[in-house]
């Protein structure tokens, strides 16, 4: 369990409004970091990233800081930008 994991399970002990609602939120704060993620791993700024989707830097960093309403039609556009592919697991 990393450092942060054990974090968030000792502060859900402690105050109940914090484990409201946190892990739907988690999640959601997830996909932006996983695609920022993405972008670095392929070496590229967000202004590069931006080139390759034909946007702004601004909608980019947009989308990595809050992804929380993201469509899977831009997902799809940011992983083949990335030369990747997009997958969608139900768990």
């Amino acid at each position: 369990m990393s450092d942060l994991e054990k974090y968030i399970v000792e502060r859900e002990k402690r105050e109940k409004r914090f484990a409201v609602g946190y892990a739907e939120g988690y999640e959601q704060f997830k996909v932006g970091v996983m695609l920022r993620q993405a972008r670095e791993s392929a070496g590229l700024t967000q202004e590069e990233h931006a080139r390759r989707l034909k946007t702004k830097k601004t909608a980019i960093s947009r989308i990595e800081n809050h992804a929380e309403d993201i469509k899977l039609s831009t997902l799809e556009r940011v992983a083949s930008a990335l030369g990747r592919r997009l997958e969608v697991k139900i768990a």
